[in-house]
């Protein structure tokens, strides 16, 4: 889910948007760090969590972590490398060999970027069946394709399992060894 968040002081206000996604308030504190030119942009929590927000509230984000001393942090984008497949173009053999040197750079090799891709293949297939996206999908796209109503119910992973689906794709996301700070 990507949120429209409302930024006051030191708290940053999350509203959920649906009845069954209730609002929340976090502290600067409970912030680890964020990445205002993500895409979406993320907030990454003490907790481990990923939220995203808005990419109209960027330069608020960047603002709220300014003032609040959050760390700005870029992350290799490994959701973004793991689900170029299943974009609306084609891609030349130089640029899937980059894709894999990307992945194999995060820890992730051909395998495990198999399996990955088996698993959330045929949700990821019918959800960029609607959006007809040609240049990104990410963790945001996994999670909204994973939880939200674009694509078949059947498909869709059940209310049950979805901490679960959503702690293993954090987990990948998180993955990147290759931090670098973002320049202030």
């Amino acid at each position: 889910m990507i949120h429209d968040p409302l930024f006051d002081g030191d708290l940053v206000l999350l509203p959920g948007g649906r009845a069954s996604v209730p609002d929340r308030v976090l502290s600067a504190a409970a912030l680890r760090e964020a990445d205002p030119d993500a895409a979406p942009p993320e907030i990454r929590t003490r907790a481990g969590e990923i939220l995203f927000v808005s990419s109209v509230h960027q330069a608020g984000l960047r603002r709220f972590c300014e003032a609040n001393d959050i760390p700005l942090r870029a992350r290799p984008d490994g959701w973004g490398d793991l689900l170029e497949p299943f974009l609306d173009t084609s891609f030349a053999h130089r640029e899937r060999m980059a894709n894999q040197e990307r992945l194999a750079a995060v820890g992730l090799g051909g395998d495990e970027t198999a399996r990955i891709r088996e698993r959330v293949g045929p949700l990821m297939t019918a959800y960029n069946s609607v959006h007809w996206d040609w240049n990104h999908l990410g963790l945001a796209d996994l999670l909204d394709a994973a939880f939200g109503s674009l694509v078949p119910e059947e498909l869709r992973i059940p209310p049950r399992e979805r901490d679960a689906f959503r702690a293993w794709a954090t987990g990948i996301a998180n993955r990147a060894d290759g931090e670098r700070p973002t320049a202030r």
